[in-house]
């Protein structure tokens, strides 16, 4: 997060809110309505396109153990992208290595536009229902 606790800068638009990612059937894609000077619409397509391909390859992992990706927003011309860890994730003791060795690694090594990738995790669940979501990885033990 930026030293003066903002989020991403204006020409990004937020996906849908997690009812309704739920409701549509899982974690959306930010739009983004950026500065025509800054990006052609070819390339602005590509980073888009490759960046939406990327996450869908990688939520299947975190899937396997009872979480979700989100992509939080974009800032396709700075190359910053937020995403955010889901479910089981928020019980999860690391879910801060699934970010930083796995999401930031390949969004980072495979999309050459991307400069920053800001994580963090739903922590709406109460820590009991984000436990039992969970299936593999860390999941805390509650006795």
């Amino acid at each position: 997060m930026p030293a003066d606790g903002g989020h991403l800068a204006d020409d990004v638009v937020d996906t849908p809110d997690a009812d309704e990612e739920t409701a549509a059937g899982g974690a959306g894609v930010a739009e983004v309505v950026a500065d025509a000077g800054e990006l052609d619409p070819e390339e602005l397509e590509r980073r888009r396109s490759a960046l939406e391909n990327l996450i869908e390859m990688m939520r299947p992992a975190v899937q396997m153990d009872g979480g979700d990706l989100a992509l939080v927003g974009v800032d396709y011309a700075s190359g910053v992208v937020e995403v955010q860890l889901q479910g089981a994730c928020g019980s999860c003791a690391i879910s801060s290595s699934t970010l930083q060795g796995g999401v930031e690694r390949l969004l980072t090594e495979r999309l050459d536009w991307v400069r920053e990738v800001r994580g963090g995790v739903d922590e709406t669940l109460d820590s009991f229902e984000s436990a039992a979501m969970g299936r593999g990885a860390y999941v805390p033990r509650y006795y």
